[in-house]
């Protein structure tokens, strides 16, 4: 099934969502996991308007470049776009990172469809 959803998750770099690369930078930025983090946490919210009651998703990979740096308190938007559902139960997303239009990361996400008490 091919999809254009969208969904935005805006968010300040702040808190652990930042490294000074182990005191080698002069300000802290955006860290990798930090970004990722918020990819997935647009592309879950996404997942839940297309996956059966009582079930959830779990991220399987992700594949994502981190193209530009964003200081620490940067106003950015994570967005997912659901690309692909796969046997209801592969959702397939493009995600990225951006400061105003400037683009901070971008890449792919999967997830997969699991019952919610494991």
């Amino acid at each position: 099934m091919g999809t254009t959803e969208i969904h935005e998750h805006a968010f300040v770099a702040e808190g652990v969502l930042l490294t000074d690369v182990r005191g080698s930078l002069p300000r802290r930025v955006l860290s990798t996991p930090g970004m990722i983090g918020m990819m997935e946490y647009a592309a879950t919210t996404l997942a839940q308007s297309h996956i059966p009651p009582g079930s959830t998703t779990v991220g399987f990979e992700v594949c994502i470049k981190h193209v530009a740096g964003a200081f620490e308190g940067s106003h950015c938007v994570a967005r997912a776009v659901l690309r692909e559902i796969v046997d209801e139960r592969k959702l397939r997303f493009d995600v990225e990172v951006l400061e105003d239009d400037r683009t901070i990361g971008v890449g792919t996400h999967e997830r997969r469809v699991v019952p919610g008490a494991f």
